[in-house]
């Protein structure tokens, strides 16, 4: 990393130099300042790097550095301790340097690093999630395994060695939940959570380790059997204490209440808009979204036989039983019970020729796998892109389909299809595929500063996924059919949702009645997808609004370039262009974009 920021600075100063404008004193002194001042700051990236991956030897393999694959995160209140330490020092040296010095780049990753630090400290001395959440210990012992099996990175035999490491070292995790956890702080419905996944991590032992264990040699065979027997025992162990105590217990608030939440969003959205101003967004895109749904449902039902009333000014319950009608024409074409997979791979292949053929953007030379969803993730998410942590070069990207359970009865079946119908899943494989997150994150990881992927937006991510979907609809996607349009809206309309239900929860203490009318009647989700996505409010808080945020900040930075560049406006050198930054909260990519001072 370093080599790049110094080279980056070095052009810099270069670009400025010709034979007809020599550089004045003046200019050469502040080329020199900025020059010292980006070199400065390329030894604080590294130091910050390096302290992150010994202190987070999970990340630190999921990122791609290996150097500490037989090593855990040290969640003892030592080691909290640590970590809050190393967060203050890295932001006092931070301090020091002039940012205004800074090339462009680089003042852009300085103010990441900034929003960074400032977060890890609030989270350690504020928010305090290890002291309530037991879903940090519970991620973190199942993702130290899943991150050294799922890739090849490197031959198996050496991956399971330091899977038996680590393995070793999972019952402590447990043991500092034990300890750290105040079970009058833990909301009731984190601690049943946990209590149902707790044993999920045999499953990943049982699918990426036994199958494997002829690899090793006789005495490494034997070093890791004697690992997953006392890894049974102490999840054993773990499950008898939140059984027993944690849940019978658990008297805490899930509700992380304004002031924290404001805090938190800040530090998670990174973003020029606040949670009045996003509230106040989504509920109005809410109702242009239900009217232009509106618009579509009168014209696919027109001269239908038993069409719903449709009037100009239609009332709530009109509007309402119109969109549903329309909806209803969408859900009767759904692929077979075992051909979810099979449709998405066929999906991608058609967005991706589509974009292609139209020259929206440059599409990756790096392959793309439909892979059946691994039995242990399954039960969140229909789908999920898994690309490539950012320092391990060369590797594939998974696009994961969930396939219906086995034992589910023709109802839950019906009721998924319903909501996961075929052109749903076009949509999936546009957000999740082509052009969304496989092709965003191919296009990002071509950015030169490693302290920028491993601090990748979340926010410029989920909100370029979702600016796709609308993008290829207006585009004139599967020839225009009205009917994608208003599937296409309804998928948006979750992500306006989201936004809304969020701060209800959290801040307007909203019931599960008012969480549910929104999303089944506003949002027109099915019973089974908004039951779950209320679980996932209770569980998380500042990460729905998310994909909201970041598609409203990327549809005004394209309106933005669009205005300024008027006619010369060109739709595949904007989408490249905004692609080439790796992935900086979305008004940063905008400041560069527009040549705005960086703020």
């Amino acid at each position: 990393m370093r080599k790049h920021l110094l080279a980056a600075a070095l052009l810099a100063s270069l670009a400025g130099c010709n034979s007809e404008a020599p550089t004045t004193p003046s200019a050469a002194t502040e080329q020199a300042g900025q020059g010292q001042a980006d070199a400065q700051f390329a030894e604080l990236s590294k130091k910050a790097l390096d302290t992150w991956m010994q202190l987070s030897p999970v990340s630190a393999t999921q990122i791609g550095d290996h150097r500490y694959d037989s090593q855990l995160d040290d969640l003892s209140a030592a080691g909290q301790a640590k970590s809050l330490e190393a967060s203050k020092a890295l932001l006092a040296e931070l301090e020091k340097i002039d940012v205004s010095k800074l090339g462009r780049e680089n003042q852009v990753d300085a103010a990441i690093l900034r929003n960074q630090l400032q977060s890890d400290i609030w989270n350690n001395e504020t928010l305090q999630s290890w002291k309530w959440d037991p879903q940090v210990y519970n991620g973190l012992a199942g993702s130290a395994i899943y991150g050294l099996m799922a890739r090849e990175f490197a031959p198996l035999p050496e991956r399971l060695k330091s899977a038996t490491a680590r393995i070793e070292l999972i019952p402590q995790i447990f043991a500092a939940a034990r300890t750290n956890l105040d079970p009058a702080r833990v909301p009731k419905i984190h601690a049943e959570t946990v209590s149902k996944q707790n044993k999920g991590i045999l499953s990943l032992v049982d699918t990426f380790i036994t199958p494997n264990i002829g690899q090793l040699e006789a005495a490494d065979q034997q070093r890791l059997n004697t690992a997953i027997d006392n890894l049974k025992k102490a999840v054993a162990e773990q499950q008898d204490w939140l059984d027993k105590t944690l849940v019978p217990n658990a008297k805490g608030e899930f509700r992380v209440g304004a002031e924290k939440y404001d805090q938190k969003l800040k530090f998670s959205l990174n973003s020029s808009l606040s949670r009045a101003e996003i509230g106040e967004r989504a509920r109005a895109e809410l109702a242009r979204v239900r009217t232009d749904m509106y618009g579509i449902a009168q014209v696919v039902l027109k001269d239908k036989p038993g069409a719903p009333e449709m009037p100009a000014n239609p009332t709530d319950d009109q509007q309402q039983k119109a969109i549903e009608a329309a909806l209803e024409l969408a859900y009767a074409d759904k692929p077979a019970r075992d051909k979810v997979v099979d449709d998405a791979k066929v999906s991608l292949e058609q967005s991706t020729e589509f974009v292609r053929k139209h020259d929206l953007m440059t599409l990756p030379d790096a392959p793309v796998d439909i892979i059946l969803m691994p039995e242990f993730q399954r039960g969140v998410a229909v789908a999920y892109c898994d690309s490539p942590g950012p320092l391990d070069k060369n590797l594939k990207t998974f696009y994961a389909v969930s396939p219906i359970p086995e034992d589910w009865d023709d109802k839950q079946v019906d009721s998924f299809l319903r909501e996961y119908n075929s052109r749903m899943i076009h949509l999936l494989s546009i957000h999740e595929g082509t052009p969304g997150h496989y092709l965003e994150g191919w296009h990002s990881g071509k950015f030169p500063s490693t302290l920028r992927a491993v601090l990748r937006s979340g926010l410029f991510a989920e909100g370029w996924a979702v600016y796709t979907e609308r993008m290829m609809q207006e585009q004139g996607y599967l020839d225009k059919d009205p009917l994608f349009h208003l599937v296409q809206l309804k998928f948006y309309l979750r992500t306006i949702a989201n936004a809304i239900l969020d701060q209800g929860v959290h801040v307007d203490n909203w019931s599960r009645e008012q969480a549910m009318h929104l999303m089944t009647h506003d949002a027109f989700q099915q019973e089974s997808e908004a039951s779950g996505k209320w679980v996932r409010a209770q569980l998380t808080s500042a990460q729905l609004p998310t994909y909201f945020v970041g598609a409203q900040e990327h549809f005004d930075t394209r309106k933005a370039v669009e205005e300024k560049q008027g006619a010369n406006f060109n739709l595949k050198a904007y989408h490249d262009q905004i692609l080439s930054y790796g992935a900086p909260p979305v008004r940063f990519a905008r400041q560069l974009m527009l040549e705005q001072p960086i703020e």
